[in-house]
């Protein structure tokens, strides 16, 4: 139950009184994932999407106990897993020994994945701040504080035209941020209406994209944070857009998946299959748009058209945003288990039960599949040997 809980509250808090033709691009070649998986999604793109195909026969390597539920995506680099649990704790695992390095303690849920650059941890919390933590120690180089929780993982870019590394974060108190890396100071802000959950997904170098809970789909400049373009739609957008090229894909809470391009005010297309909403982020690959639904199914939806391509059913709610291999879609399900889908037809490869409600999305690094439990488990998930 405790596992499930920051999807409810995030789901009463976007409930609030609301204030007053492009063809599918392939999609562009995802980072290098076969080692690290640094930031949320597989990068700045957000789109989930990994360049290689997936192992045949999953079994669990080994698993850590965060002591608390996790409902947060794990970030995966520089030879360390960080993940957050509910309790707001921030744990750093070594990959090498499988041992814990350190645990940092905030105040409060830790709902979204931590990024990982240049020795540091990029993390926010439900206790309203923002952290820079040393990837080495744990310890706090700095903090940035909000007007509200920070629901959403960081994106991490270098500056246009320059060296410097930025961090872009959307919080719940309506503010895209963009950080200076090294010490956090403030390069600019974005404010919309309402709540933001997504992260900031980033277009051709030079946009940022992210929907809120004023039902907008934002575009600003990266250079300055000035509004680019506005593409509204009609509910509340709960969770981070997925891109390629200049198009944005994303769910909302009036059960549809949305396609739009960056600089159009135009919907290119609207897929609306029945009465439940759609709270994962999507990934996208070449011919589909994948997404999760509280319908209980993930659903693959052609990129060209919007029209439905099959649905995969599960025994639970579908809340945990799926991957996008070259032969596989991975993603969990409220009831417990992780599954592996054929892109091509939805047909089932394989389940793995966990036994844990995974609200939390899947990562890929190593080779391995980590994704932690309703239940405080880590799993790490190779293939059998």
């Amino acid at each position: 139950m405790f596992g499930v809980l920051p999807f409810c509250i995030l789901l009463a808090a976007c409930d609030k009184p609301q204030p007053a033709g492009t063809t599918a691009s392939k999609v562009e070649k995802a980072p290098p994932a076969l080692t690290d998986w640094p930031v949320t999604r597989g990068g700045p793109q957000l789109q989930g999407r990994v360049t290689t195909p997936l192992f045949r026969s999953p079994v669990i390597e080994w698993t850590h106990d965060l002591g608390a539920p996790c409902v947060a995506e794990a970030a995966v680099a520089e030879g360390a897993i960080v993940v957050g649990d509910v309790m707001g704790n921030i744990h750093c695992i070594d990959l090498a020994t499988r041992k814990p390095r350190w645990t940092h303690e905030t105040g409060d849920t830790i709902q979204a994945a931590p990024a990982i650059s240049n020795g540091r941890v990029f993390v926010g919390s439900g206790d309203e701040n923002f952290l820079a933590l040393d990837l080495k120690t744990g310890d706090k180089i700095w903090s940035v504080k909000g007007g509200e929780k920070f629901s959403s993982a960081a994106s991490i870019v270098t500056a246009p035209g320059g060296s410097a590394e930025w961090v872009l974060v959307n919080g719940y108190d309506g503010i895209t941020r963009c950080l200076l890396a090294s010490d956090g100071s403030e390069i600019w802000t974005y404010k919309t209406d309402d709540y933001i959950n997504g992260t900031p997904a980033v277009i051709d170098g030079r946009l940022i994209a992210f929907g809120g809970c004023d039902k907008v789909i934002h575009v600003i400049n990266l250079a300055d944070g000035k509004l680019v373009n506005e593409v509204v739609t009609d509910a509340q957008i709960t969770n981070s857009v997925a891109t390629s090229g200049t198009m944005i894909y994303c769910g909302n809470h009036a059960n549809q998946v949305i396609a739009t391009e960056a600089e159009s005010e135009a919907l290119k297309w609207i897929y609306q299959p029945g009465d439940f909403p759609f709270f994962t982020a999507p990934a996208v690959d070449d011919t589909h748009v994948y997404i999760g639904s509280r319908d209980k199914a993930l659903h693959a939806i052609q990129r060209s058209d919007g029209k439905p391509a099959w649905t995969f059913k599960t025994g639970g709610r579908v809340e945990s945003s799926p991957l996008a291999f070259d032969d596989s879609i991975v993603f969990g399900s409220s009831d417990g288990r992780l599954y592996a889908a054929n892109p091509a037809d939805g047909a089932e490869l394989w389940r793995l039960d966990l036994g844990e409600d995974l609200a939390a999305s899947p990562v890929y690094a190593q080779g391995r599949l980590i994704i932690g439990g309703g239940k405080g488990t880590l799993f790490v998930i190779a293939p059998s040997k």
